[in-house]
């Protein structure tokens, strides 16, 4: 076995070719088999488009955490939209097959590349590594980890575009399935991490490590590690440091052998911090490098004889080298042998001498032109790739078709570049391809707004799902009182409902603190249109229950009320008890009456009474009163008898 996970002993898929999945995916072709999953080629018959479908091994998916996490991983992996990753295009469960549907790659893994040509020059080798450290670092600044970054999951496309692959797949068998009592380690044992090994975790810098080993392999033609057993490649993760490229490669600049050590240090914090980290130490390395040293190829060149990896753990998956077509075909065509020779007349072969040279003129010169037709007008000519970003996507179609190149778009979100404007390019503007080549757009779908949702009137917590939902924030959150909203409820929003906002804007909120109490006062003895005017302007509604008279309390004034004190909500009410003050006794007539019984008479009527005398009251008669007789005065009042 060829590679670390090739080890596990797994329960064999039954061939689906010919099945369709999911009602959607017919099987086409059997294309390859993995430590996790057997690949077939398919037709979405849908979308009338050929897909890759990756068929997980049984023993991934009887596990339902696993599923439910499997499902998560490949969302967030369908969310990775970037020229250079294999775009994941959905997921199923289908009669107990757990599916991934990728986009189809028609092309050679960088593993089939190295085994093919062996070494390559500097140049080349960053060009392939820079597209793979482009779609590592996004993945990186979007909070996933690939984990098993190898040169079978890179993958290059007939019109030379790079692709990552086993995104969302590597994720979800790594956070579920491998744990630290297990004796499987996921990921080619000669491309994981130290600390991976050691301690069963990986970040951004793992992925790092791994792809410095890919780049020391492109240099020199070698693995950085080998060995007869996975634990002993295993091991030199650990406790070797990683060979350098110079060690394998005399002439390796500088610059460029210590920037594969820096990548592929055993100490994480040592390493760049993610992959675009490690692809800008890279780009400023090969800015520094002349021509020469970026064209001369440092290691071994041509494909791998198989003894240069039998018994290695750590050589890659096994891909055999291919045959150069037509090669035997040529040397069997030129005839050596004398008695070969010895058939043909003298003449004849004198003849045929003479004509030789002719011939081979005509057929260079006629390959000659060939060639040159190929490389200046026919498919194989060098064609810059023009300057599309900015351009509408139809003119960036036109002038894609102008150089004989052809565009396919994809959509992304931009703050700054408007709906139906060409974002960037792939390849780059510049870039130098064959003809009739597919330079991949990304056309701007404008800004990423996000409607404020209806929140007024909903309960706090709800509130906040719904601005979670809508891809929104909770800003600041203020708290009034309302006399319509429940506490706890939201009142309002501040933008309004409806109004668009950026990913992750901010919406504050005010929220219900519920009715608002008012304080009620105690009026006793106050009067009462003091207190009923105080009370209608804080809200509450005064009312006046009865009258009665009172000795204490002057006449429109407050006897008692209720409540006495305390708080109230608005529109309730208060009510009150009013004084109509004493009462009123009319004064008796005792005109005439004698002084004992005048006196009599006004006590009994509960008056008090004063005795005025005049001409000193010999008579004793009564001759007047103070008030006078009739006159209505409050019971208890002093009357006064004049007697004469």
């Amino acid at each position: 076995m060829n590679t670390y996970t090739q080890r596990v002993s797994t329960p064999a898929l039954p061939d689906l070719v010919g099945e369709v999945l999911d009602a959607r995916y017919e099987v086409l072709e059997h294309v390859a088999d993995g430590g996790m999953a057997v690949v077939y080629k398919a037709l979405d018959t849908r979308l009338d488009r050929e897909v890759a479908l990756k068929v997980l091994k049984p023993h991934l998916v009887h596990d339902e955490e696993f599923v439910r996490r499997f499902e998560r991983e490949a969302r967030a992996a369908a969310s990775l939209q970037h020229a250079n990753i294999v775009g994941v295009l959905d997921y199923g469960r289908d009669r107990g097959h757990l599916f991934i549907v990728l986009e189809y790659v028609a092309g050679r893994t960088l593993r089939q590349i190295i085994d093919d040509e062996g070494s390559l020059t500097p140049r080349a080798a960053l060009d392939l590594m820079d597209p793979v450290l482009d779609a590592l670092g996004q993945a990186h600044r979007a909070g996933l980890i690939h984990r098993d970054v190898k040169p079978e999951n890179v993958l290059v496309r007939e019109d030379g575009v790079v692709k990552v692959a086993d995104f969302g797949l590597v994720r979800a068998v790594t956070s579920q399935t491998v744990t630290s009592s297990s004796s499987v380690l996921l990921g080619t044992v000669a491309y994981v991490s130290p600390e991976q090994v050691a301690r069963g975790i990986a970040d951004a810098r793992s992925d790092v490590y791994s792809a410095g080993l890919i780049l020391f392999e492109l240099l020199t033609g070698t693995k950085a590690f080998t060995g007869e057993l996975p634990v002993n490649v295993a091991f030199m993760h650990v406790h070797e440091d990683a060979p350098r490229v110079s060690s394998r490669a005399a002439g390796t600049p500088t610059a460029l052998d210590d920037a594969v050590a820096t990548a592929a240090s055993r100490d994480p914090d040592a390493r760049p911090a993610d992959a675009l980290a490690f692809r800008s130490l890279l780009a400023r390395v090969r800015a520094g490098l002349t021509a020469a040293q970026l064209d001369r190829r440092l290691g071994p060149s041509g494909p791998r004889s198989s003894a240069d990896t039998r018994g290695a753990v750590g050589s890659g998956a096994s891909t055999a080298a291919l045959p150069v077509a037509g090669r035997a075909q040529t040397t069997a065509s030129i005839p050596t042998s004398s008695s070969a020779l010895a058939t043909t007349p003298p003449r004849a072969v004198a003849r045929r001498r003479r004509r030789w040279p002719w011939v081979l003129v005509a057929l260079s010169a006629a390959l000659l032109a060939a060639t040159l037709w190929a490389f200046t007008s026919g498919p194989l000519e060098p064609t810059p790739v023009p300057k599309l970003a900015g351009s509408e996507v139809a003119k960036a179609h036109e002038a894609l078709a102008a150089v004989g190149l052809t565009g396919r778009d994809s959509e992304a979100f931009s703050e700054d570049i408007p709906a139906g404007v060409v974002i960037s390019s792939t390849p780059t503007e510049g870039t130098t391809v064959w003809k009739w080549n597919t330079v991949d757009l990304v056309v701007s779908k404008g800004q990423e707004r996000y409607a404020v949702p209806t929140l007024a009137g909903a309960t706090l917590d709800a509130g906040l799902q719904a601005l979670r939902d809508a891809r929104l924030s909770s800003g600041t959150q203020g708290q009034e009182f309302s006399e319509t909203v429940p506490e706890g409820s939201i009142i309002s929003s501040d933008p309004v409902a409806g109004t668009p906002l950026p990913p992750g804007g901010a919406v504050n909120l005010v929220v219900s603190k519920g009715r608002q109490p008012i304080d009620v006062p105690d009026f006793t003895g106050k009067p009462y249109a003091d207190a009923e005017a105080a009370l209608t302007a804080a809200g509450l509604a005064p009312t006046v229950s009865e009258q009665q008279n009172s000795d204490t309390v002057p006449k429109g004034s407050v006897i008692s009320q209720q409540p006495a004190r305390g708080q109230l909500f608005k529109g309730e009410a208060v009510t009150f008890v009013v004084s109509k003050g004493p009462v009123l006794v009319a004064v008796p007539d005792v005109f005439g009456k004698q002084q004992g019984e005048a006196k009599s008479i006004l006590e009994a009527a509960g008056f008090k009474v004063s005795v005025e005398k005049l001409l000193g009251g010999v008579f004793g008669t009564v001759r007047s009163t103070d008030p006078a007789a009739g006159t209505q005065v409050p019971k208890g009042s002093t009357v006064t008898i004049r007697v004469v």
